[in-house]
């Protein structure tokens, strides 16, 4: 039987209206809020960061969950647990949403993920967004006891044994994680409908992503091929849920040059340039249909709070603003 505050929409969340509505545009930044080299960053000064965002009107703050250390790939996100780390920053904010970029649900327990997201949604008000994926790095999956190859199919029964659990009290569930017969039942439950987005296609097809999601996690493109992805989202949703909202999220690698003209030069999965082709590459975006962008500061060469700042006074207000898209050519 539902629960009286399982009746609610994912888009009656905090955290969620923080972050999306149609046709607009909203920042969110991963942590660390740091430019280092290597894989691994200090993580100094991150409490302070979190606050100032959230003081700056972004949207988000995103939070990796990366088990194990692989030096191969080069990035181990922000070192700590996803969950005593989501637990520590939501105790350091009041308002900005908190998501995770993303949970690797093969590699845990549906009921243990159930009951730290839950946890971290009542204790901070209602502000987790839960990004969920299922996994890319190799090497973790045996540590676990884990086929790397049945991650597909494990994905698909983690996310329906978690949505299960939060939304249904005492309910019977069967699957590869475990059986419960309608004897136990997971505490706490989330203060509303949590909402669930899945990280590239985790080895689905969209629309089954448009089916079972409340929005969609991707990569960047340039922006004549993300508008085709777009269109292709806004096709599977409508689809399966016509009439329905469902946001379109991606990743975006910047490092801001400290000359607000400067030209942009491709980097990793992003762009090297001056705020004023960010911003009009982030109208571009707006225009498009993209309703959240998560910036990522890694390969930065300033100080990251100064582009934080830079950012949050020079670019957000405009694009709080809903200033019409400047031409754009770059790709």
């Amino acid at each position: 039987m539902l629960s009286p505050n399982r009746k609610a929409k994912p888009s009656d969340m905090k955290g969620y209206r923080r972050m999306f509505a149609p046709d607009r545009l909203t920042l969110g930044v991963f942590f660390p809020i740091e430019a280092f080299e290597g894989d691994q960053p200090s993580m100094q000064h991150q409490e302070y960061l979190a606050r100032r965002a959230e003081e700056l009107g972004f949207a988000a703050l995103w939070f990796r969950d990366v088990p194990l250390r692989d030096p191969s790939f080069g990035d181990i996100g922000q070192v700590f647990d996803p969950w005593m780390y989501l637990g520590w920053i939501a105790a350091q904010t009041r308002e900005i949403a908190l998501a995770t970029g993303s949970i690797v649900l093969p590699l845990r327990h549906p009921l243990h993920t159930a009951k730290a997201a839950a946890s971290v949604d009542q204790l901070s008000g209602g502000r987790l967004v839960l990004g969920v994926a299922s996994g890319d790095r190799p090497v973790e999956f045996p540590a676990f006891g884990v086929d790397f190859e049945q991650r597909s199919a494990l994905f698909r029964d983690n996310l329906s044994v978690i949505r299960t659990v939060l939304d249904n009290e005492f309910p019977t569930v069967h699957s590869s994680y475990g059986d419960l017969y309608g004897n136990a039942d997971l505490v706490p439950k989330p203060t509303g409908r949590l909402p669930m987005l899945v990280t590239g296609h985790s080895g689905q097809r969209l629309d089954w992503i448009a089916q079972h999601a409340d929005g969609w996690i991707t990569y960047p493109r340039g922006i004549e091929r993300q508008m085709e992805v777009v269109s292709h989202w806004r096709a599977a949703v409508e689809a399966v849920a016509p009439g329905s909202f469902k946001p379109f999220v991606q990743s975006f690698y910047v490092d801001l040059s400290d000359n607000p003209d400067q030209p942009p030069t491709p980097i990793h999965l992003g762009f090297r340039g001056g705020r004023n082709f960010v911003l009009h590459f982030l109208e571009a975006l707006q225009t498009i249909g993209v309703n959240h962008v998560i910036l990522n500061l890694k390969y930065g060469a300033r100080d990251a709070g100064a582009v934080l700042e830079e950012i949050g006074k020079e670019i957000l207000p405009q694009l709080k603003a809903g200033v019409p898209a400047a031409a754009y050519s770059a790709q």
